[in-house]
């Protein structure tokens, strides 16, 4: 059947054979020749990523990426084989069908020890050869024709065209009764062989380094108890896996297991692990009304829930995509790798040509000058290459993602390295957002109460102070701002005022216009500034531009703050408080704190101006979480947002800290700088080994077998390097 789309959308398949950065080069080219958009091709996970934006043949595409000598393994989470039991990896399934003829086969090279003499006849070489070089060819001979017929030729070209050489001329010497001369069957067989194995040794390392996301990915796949109802209205529930449950499906939770979608509860309540969203282990308690995310633990309680979000849309599943985007993605350092790798190829098979003719011409002997020649080919790895950039990326947005620290790129990781200053807003950010009333006046009258006074039930309010709490409730309860929201929580009335109209001023406040004209404002200073010289308010509260009263407000501090603040200064990093409060109080915050600068009384255009100004002196991070802040967030190297941000700060910031604070600021930095650095360490291991080992080749000091098991063992390197990142101190 053939499968169409019309309208955009984003694609997510998984590709099997898709080995180095040539292979992820030539998947991309085609994809981009067939029209496809945002085409991004990981050679660590797999994963291909494309936009189709008018109406295309999923089928042709498909075919086109088997034709090319991949496979589509999966799409869009979906497996596309009929028996869903993982396959034996098929490098290690090759290499147990070589090894035992190759093993055999290379008892010939230690004939000094043993003497036996059938295996000197060259016809039981070719036997014994014969199936190994089948295998082989079957992948590696395939793989390099399809390669070289599109344009792209791959590493398999290399091995390729050395087993062939080893095999052809042993043929030939079997053929024309030259053996002795010509018996190098057990070249050709060790050549596949090795190279299979190293292929897995690669395949096993490299997944390591995408366990962290694996095991996400793993916890998105959980049964869940369904609540039905059958036709006496009698309370059903059944098991189903998640996968299947859709916004507004009943479930049941019970204690020990994984919560299997977004949802919210609806009775009961528990005590629940959310560490595999927010790396933080320490359990909070949930009650009806509040949101469960899944993939979280229940660890005690049982509630009753009501789903929000289909598996696919749930945070766990956007967090798992958004990683995998991520990884997809090359930052600039890897441009240069992928140039080299693209002309890598033509450019080792030009230099085993000459390899070949100068060692003949130097030693007047052809055998030896073709072993160096095929080990020049077999030794050469433009894997590594390929490799350097993306195993370090994965490992690192791996590990992000698993202690609560999501990038949205890879690019991000790398700028992390010429961070010299972060920049904090207050609200919300080095406090906790948490408002409550601290004292109000109303400048007319004679009242000023404390908290204790605040009820908009209590009798002993005069008509003027009820009047004032209405004017105040109906203005804020149209605001997000935090310190709106807690005055609307604490002073509901319910005969609000309708007004006539209403608006809010980014930087100002709330201004309303009544049914009877008059113009009513609650905001900063600012918004009054013409009628008080007193500006340590928090709000001021107007009617026709004259003061009616104002009220102050407490937001405590983050219990991690200073010791962010303490971390940055160790690390040598500029701090600055930006803030759209008043100068005076912004000032006691940073002198609490320890922050370095402060800018005080921004509007949301000003912040803009000064993150530009910034960033255009020094890298520039900000920290923020507010709607006002998204434009900074976006204009800084670097944003930074809070999970429990607005969700216009979370789209525009480049890495949002999912545990409810700062705690994993120093972690963010510390990941990339240690990435960037890893990055560089395997890039260095990348371009040096081939430097060294091609001319060692060259001069004949190893042999072609030995050639493709240190070619093997050269990206296993690169992987166990990258790895380090698990567990490497980066704070």
């Amino acid at each position: 059947m053939n499968t169409t789309v019309e309208h955009s959308e984003t694609v997510n398949w998984k590709v099997e054979g898709m080995t180095c950065a040539n292979c992820a080069l030539t998947i991309s080219k085609f994809l981009e020749k067939e029209g496809l958009k945002n085409v991004k091709a990981n050679p660590v996970s797999g994963e291909v990523l494309f936009d189709v934006v008018e109406e295309k043949s999923f089928d042709k595409i498909e075919k086109g990426i088997e034709e090319l000598g991949y496979h589509v393994a999966e799409k869009n989470g979906v497996s596309t084989r009929t028996v869903q039991k993982e396959p034996m990896n098929k490098f290690l399934r090759y290499v147990l069908i070589c090894a035992p003829f190759t093993l055999v086969l290379m008892l010939h090279m230690f004939e000094k020890w043993f003497h036996i003499h059938w295996l000197m006849n060259p016809w039981v070489q070719l036997g014994l050869c014969l199936p190994v070089y089948i295998v082989g060819m079957n992948f590696f001979g395939k793989s390099a024709w399809k390669s070289i017929k599109n344009g792209m030729p791959n590493m398999n070209v290399l091995v390729a065209v050395g087993a062939t050489a080893a095999f052809i001329y042993s043929l030939y010497g079997t053929l024309t009764g030259q053996a002795e001369q010509y018996m190098f069957y057990e070249t050709a067989a060790t050549i596949i062989t090795l190279v299979f194995l190293g292929n897995y040794l690669e395949d096993a390392s490299v997944l390591q380094t995408q366990r962290a996301l694996n095991s996400l990915a793993k916890s998105q796949k959980v049964m869940a108890n369904m609540i039905a109802f059958d036709e006496h209205h009698h309370e059903q529930i059944f098991a189903v896996e998640n996968n299947v449950l859709r916004t507004g499906d009943l479930i049941l939770i019970k204690s020990g297991e994984q919560i299997p979608a977004d949802c919210k509860i609806l009775w009961g309540e528990a005590t629940v692990n959310e560490s595999i969203i927010t790396g933080e282990s320490l359990p909070i308690t949930k009650q009806q009304k509040d949101i469960l995310i899944g993939g979280s633990l229940l660890v005690d309680g049982t509630v009753k829930a009501q789903v929000t979000a289909a598996a696919k849309d749930s945070v766990l599943a956007n967090i798992v995509n958004l990683v995998k985007q991520a990884q997809g993605e090359k930052p600039p350092m890897q441009q240069m790798a992928d140039k080299i790798s693209a002309i890598f190829i033509p450019v080792v098979l030009v230099i085993a040509a000459v390899t070949l003719t100068v060692n003949w011409m130097l030693l007047k002997e052809f055998t030896p000058a073709l072993m160096r020649s095929i080990a020049v080919l077999v030794i050469a790895c433009p894997c590594a290459m390929g490799l350097a950039t993306p195993a370090a990326i994965a490992v690192g947005l791996g590990r992000a993602a698993k202690n609560g620290v999501l990038f949205r790129n890879a690019k991000s990781l790398e700028l992390f390295k010429n961070i010299t200053q972060v920049v904090f807003d207050k609200t919300g950010t080095l406090t906790t957002g948490n408002f409550r009333i601290d004292n109000w006046k109303i400048e007319s009258g004679k009242s000023k109460m404390g908290n204790e006074q605040l009820s908009t039930q209590d009798s002993s309010l005069t008509t003027h102070e009820q009047e004032f709490k209405r004017i105040v409730y109906s203005l804020e309860k149209y605001s997000n701002h935090p310190i709106a929201k807690c005055i609307v929580d604490a002073w509901k009335v319910k005969d609000e005022i309708r007004w006539a109209k209403i608006e809010e001023i980014k930087g100002l406040g709330m201004k309303a216009v009544s049914k009877e004209g008059a113009v009513y404002s609650a905001g900063s200073y600012k918004a009054a500034a013409h009628a008080t010289k007193d500006e340590s308010h928090n709000i001021y509260v107007l009617k026709n531009n004259e003061l009616l009263g104002w009220i102050d407000v407490k937001d405590e501090l983050r219990g991690e703050a200073k010791s962010i603040i303490t971390y940055l200064h160790s690390k040598n990093i500029k701090t600055i408080l930006l803030s759209g409060d008043r100068k005076l109080k912004t000032e006691l915050i940073a002198k609490e704190l320890g922050i370095d600068e402060v800018i005080a009384e921004q509007t949301p255009e000003q912040k803009l101006e000064t993150i530009a100004a910034l960033t255009a002196e020094n890298p520039t991070a900000m920290v923020g979480d507010g709607i006002n802040d998204a434009p900074a967030l976006a204009k800084a190297t670097i944003g930074i947002s809070l999970s429990d941000a607005s969700q216009v700060a979370m789209q525009t910031a480049d890495v949002v800290l999912m545990n409810h604070g700062l705690k994993n600021l120093p972690l963010s930095l510390g990941l990339g700088k240690h990435t960037f650095l890893t990055i560089k360490q395997n890039l260095f291991w990348a371009f040096f080994y081939n430097i060294i080992a091609i001319p060692v080749a060259a001069f004949g000091f190893l042999t072609p077998a030995f050639g493709a098991l240190v070619m093997g063992m050269s990206d296993v390197v690169l992987a166990v390097n990258s790895v380090r990142l698990f567990v490497k101190r980066v704070v």
